[in-house]
C-alpha cells in the first residue's frame, strides 16, 4: 500500500496540498472554538468579581470582643499580631478548591466597630459636630501603602489596655480633609481610664486604592462626611475617619468606648477564576461561609466568629448571565459545525467524482470494495492527520487556556471526517461494478425518491425549529435544547 500512497501524492501533489490547507484551517477553527467559549466566559466571570466591589466580593470573618469575663492579660494576647497571624494562616487552610484567595489583598487585624468621638477642637467640624475616628490595626501597612510624610508608625515596648498613647497614619486623602499633620496628637475617651492619645507620625498613600486591603472597608483610605440622624439640620453633619495603628498596637483598643472586634478578610482571586468552576465555586464559598468551612474558623478563631460576603450574588448573577447566552452560543456552535461538516465532504464528494473512471477501472479489473477504499483511506489519511495535528497546535498556541479535551476531540472529528469523506463516497458510488458507463441525460440525475424524503424531512426539521425558537424566544429561562440549534441549521 505505501508504493501506491507514494505514486497517488507524486502524481497529485496539488490536491494533496489543497486537502492538507482544507483540513488544517478547519481543524484550527474547530479546536479554536471552545477554547474561546472558555477564555471569553473566563473573562467575564474575572471581569465581573474585579469590577464588583471589595467590600462585596471579600469574605470577611470577624469576632466581637466576647462577654466572658477574662483576665486583661489573655484579651490583650488575643489581640496581639502574633495570635492573629497564626489565626489567619489556620483560616486560610480552611478554603477549599476551586476557590482561591489573593494573598496579597487579604488582611487581618483589630478595628473599633463604633466611632469614637475626638476629644480635640482643631478638627473640622463642619456643622458644629465634633469629628469621629475609627482606629485600625491591620497588617501589612508598609506593603500596601507609599510613605509621603514622617515615618510609618510603631511600638516602642508592649502595648497594653492600660497605655496611653499610641502612634498611628493617615492617608493624604483623610490628611487633607480633617486637617491632620505630622505631629498631630487625637485624643479619644478611655473607658475607666485618662482619654487615649493617638499621635500621627506619618502621611502615606495606597499603592492600590482599589485593591482589597483598601477597598474593603473605605474608611481607611477616604473619610465621609457623615450625617447624624437624630440632629436637626444643618448641625447634623461630621466628619469620620482612620486612624492606621502598628498592628501591635491593638491591645489599646480595648479600654475604649469603641467596642473592639478582631477580623480575617479573604480577598478571591479573580485571575484563578473559571467559569466552568462555577458550580465548585459556588459549592465552596457556602462551606467556607456556613458549613464545614466555618466551623474550622470558628475552631481557629473564636467560637462566636462569624463570616459576611457578597460573592455567591456576584457569582449568581453572572450564572444568569450566562444561561442567557447559552442558547445563543449553541446555535452558532452547531452552525458552524454543519457548515464544517459540509465543506469536508462536499471535498471528498468532488474528490471521487473527479476519479470516477480511476476507481471504476479498478473495480473492473477485480479490485475489491474494501481494497480501493483501505487505499483512498490511507493516502487521505497520510495528508489529512498531520494537517489536523498542525491545526490542533496552531489553536493551542493561539487560544491559552486551561481546557484541551474540547479542542483535541473538535480536531479529531474534523480530520476523521475529513479521512472519511472519499473513501465513504468512493464506496458509496462503486459498491456495484458497472460495466457500461452511467447515463448523462436527464434520466439519470432525477432526484430519486430518498432524496424527496430527505428534503422534506429537512424542511419540516426548519419549520419546527423555527416555530420552537418563535414561541420560546433566545432568553435562556431554560436549558439549551440541541433539537432547536440543529434544525435552525437545517
Amino acid at each position: 500500500m505505501a508504493p501506491w500512497v507514494r505514486t497517488r501524492l507524486r502524481a497529485a501533489t496539488g490536491a494533496a496540498c489543497a486537502l492538507a490547507l482544507l483540513v488544517a484551517f478547519t481543524a484550527c477553527l474547530a479546536a479554536a472554538f471552545p477554547r474561546s467559549v472558555d477564555r471569553y466566559e473566563d473573562a467575564g466571570l474575572r471581569s465581573a468579581v474585579a469590577e464588583a466591589p471589595a467590600e462585596q466580593t471579600t469574605v470577611q470573618f470577624y469576632a466581637q470582643q466576647s462577654t466572658t469575663e477574662l483576665p486583661p492579660d489573655e484579651w490583650e494576647s488575643a489581640l496581639r499580631q502574633a495570635t492573629l497571624r497564626e489565626q489567619y494562616a489556620r483560616v486560610l487552610a480552611a478554603v477549599e478548591q476551586p476557590l482561591v484567595v489573593d494573598r496579597a489583598q487579604s488582611s487581618y487585624g483589630v478595628r473599633t466597630t463604633e466611632p469614637l468621638e475626638a476629644l480635640d477642637r482643631w478638627l473640622p467640624r463642619p456643622s458644629g459636630l465634633p469629628a469621629q475616628v475609627s482606629l485600625v490595626a491591620q497588617n501589612g501597612l508598609a506593603d500596601h501603602a507609599q510613605l509621603r510624610q514622617g515615618r510609618l508608625p510603631r511600638t516602642t515596648g508592649s502595648v497594653t489596655s492600660r497605655s496611653r498613647s499610641v502612634e498611628a497614619a493617615v492617608t493624604t486623602e483623610t490628611a487633607e480633609r480633617l486637617r491632620i499633620k505630622v505631629g498631630s496628637v487625637i485624643h479619644v475617651p478611655g473607658v475607666l481610664r485618662e482619654p487615649l492619645a493617638v499621635r500621627v507620625t506619618g502621611i502615606v498613600t495606597p499603592r492600590e486604592p482599589q485593591g482589597a486591603y483598601w477597598s474593603t472597608q473605605p474608611l481607611l483610605r477616604t473619610p465621609s462626611l457623615m450625617r447624624k440622624l437624630d440632629a436637626i439640620p444643618p448641625a447634623n453633619t461630621y466628619w469620620l475617619g482612620a486612624l492606621l495603628l502598628p498592628p501591635d498596637a491593638a491591645p489599646a483598643l480595648l479600654r475604649t468606648q469603641g467596642d473592639p472586634e478582631r477580623y480575617w478578610q479573604l480577598a478571591p482571586s479573580a485571575t484563578s477564576l473559571n467559569a466552568r468552576d462555577l458550580p465548585g465555586l459556588s459549592s465552596s464559598l457556602a462551606a467556607l461561609v456556613s458549613g464545614p468551612g466555618l466551623l474550622a474558623v470558628r475552631q481557629a478563631t473564636d467560637p462566636a466568629a462569624d463570616a459576611n460576603t457578597g460573592l455567591d450574588t456576584v457569582l449568581r448573577s453572572h450564572q444568569r448571565l450566562r444561561d442567557g447566552i447559552a442558547p445563543l452560543v449553541s446555535v452558532a456552535a452547531f452552525g458552524t459545525g454543519t457548515v464544517a461538516a459540509v465543506v469536508l465532504l462536499m471535498a471528498g464528494g468532488l474528490a471521487a467524482d473527479r476519479r470516477r473512471t480511476e476507481l471504476a477501472l479498478l473495480r473492473a479489473r477485480g479490485g475489491s470494495l474494501r481494497g480501493v477504499t483501505g487505499r483512498l483511506l490511507a493516502e487521505t489519511a497520510v495528508v489529512a492527520v498531520p494537517a489536523g495535528a498542525a491545526g490542533l497546535v496552531v489553536a493551542l498556541l493561539a487560544v491559552p487556556t486551561t481546557r484541551y479535551a474540547h479542542a483535541v476531540i473538535a480536531a479529531a472529528a474534523v480530520t476523521l471526517l475529513a479521512c472519511a469523506a472519499l473513501p465513504v463516497s468512493a464506496a458509496a458510488r462503486h459498491a456495484v461494478v458497472r460495466v457500461h458507463g452511467a447515463r448523462e441525460d436527464l434520466t439519470s440525475v432525477r432526484p430519486s425518491r430518498r432524496r424527496t424524503v430527505a428534503e422534506v424531512t429537512l424542511v419540516v426539521l426548519a419549520l419546527g425549529a423555527v416555530v420552537a425558537l418563535r414561541r420560546r424566544g433566545t432568553d435562556g429561562s431554560g436549558p439549551s435544547d440541541p433539537g432547536i440549534s440543529g434544525g435552525s441549521e437545517a
